[in-house]
């Protein structure tokens, strides 16, 4: 009886969560094929008839093709950046490989604590003065140092979790530091890399305070970015807003939706590890 009470109460906790993360989505969906005067009359039903009208209208006035692009490039050089240095750190970290990895650890540790709103000026002056603003690939740089220090701790956790005794074998069969990382560690840590790649993507796939101070030109601006642009034309017009943020948002649902089991069995796997 005891054990049926708790699924009961478990599940009815976890629909209560459900229902809260999909309302708003579902509001979203439904919105964005009414005009403004269905919505404005009940935002609860149904729409009369699938127009695409106001993804027509947020296609062409938030500049998504353009926005699509330069997040797609934003976001790819922010993973990238982060996978190949967090995953170097986390390995040589975990080993133990320098005599100062304490201070290492405690200076992320450090960065970690320390808002990013302190650094804006000073990287945005360094920035315009060697002229690299306006420029998705150096935001995206910047995107990754913010977020390496939590893909460095997050790396090091799984790192710890692979026996000695393998990279031991790997070195007397004859491979070296690059062969064993990139053959055989890399590999056995691929949950890691995959949940550390997709928590870093989401969040710069909507990050907006870099993004807004650096990338200021009108063709350079990501889709959190556009869709900002319309929140003074539109804003009167919920129908064409529903449908930017549906836009903004399918990408990123697709993509935490395939890559779902690696990401929870990653963040669980390095939990327990670290």
């Amino acid at each position: 009886m005891r054990r049926r009470i708790r699924l009961t109460v478990s599940h009815l906790v976890l629909a209560v969560f459900a229902v809260t993360a999909l309302v708003p989505l579902v509001l979203v969906l439904l919105n964005s094929f009414k005009s403004n005067s269905e919505i404005l009359g009940n935002p609860f039903v149904l729409p009369k008839s699938l127009s695409f009208e106001n993804f027509a209208t947020a296609w062409e006035y938030g500049r998504f093709s353009e926005g699509f692009v330069n997040s797609i490039l934003l976001t790819g050089t922010t993973v990238v950046v982060v996978l190949i240095c967090s995953g170097l750190a986390g390995y040589v970290l975990a080993g133990q490989k320098v005599r100062t990895w304490p201070l290492i650890m405690v200076y992320f540790t450090m960065a970690m604590t320390v808002p990013v709103q302190l650094f804006i000026f000073p990287l945005y002056s360094a920035a315009a003065g060697a002229g690299l603003t306006d420029n998705v690939f150096v935001v995206g740089v910047i995107l990754a140092a913010i977020n390496m220090p939590f893909a460095t701790f997050l790396m090091r956790t799984f790192f710890l979790g692979v026996p000695a005794e393998i990279e031991e074998a790997a070195l007397v069969d004859g491979l070296n530091t690059f062969q064993l990382v990139t053959r055989v560690l890399l590999p056995m840590v691929r949950p890691g890399l995959i949940t550390v790649g997709v928590i870093v993507g989401l969040n710069a796939w909507n990050e907006f305070l870099i993004s807004s101070t650096f990338l200021q030109g009108r063709d350079t601006k990501t889709l959190t970015l556009g869709f900002l642009t319309m929140n003074g034309t539109f804003s009167t017009d919920i129908g064409t807003m529903m449908a930017g943020a549906l836009i903004l948002i399918v990408p990123i649902l697709i993509v935490f939706i395939a890559l779902q089991r690696f990401v929870v069995d990653g963040m669980a796997s390095g939990a327990v590890k670290g």
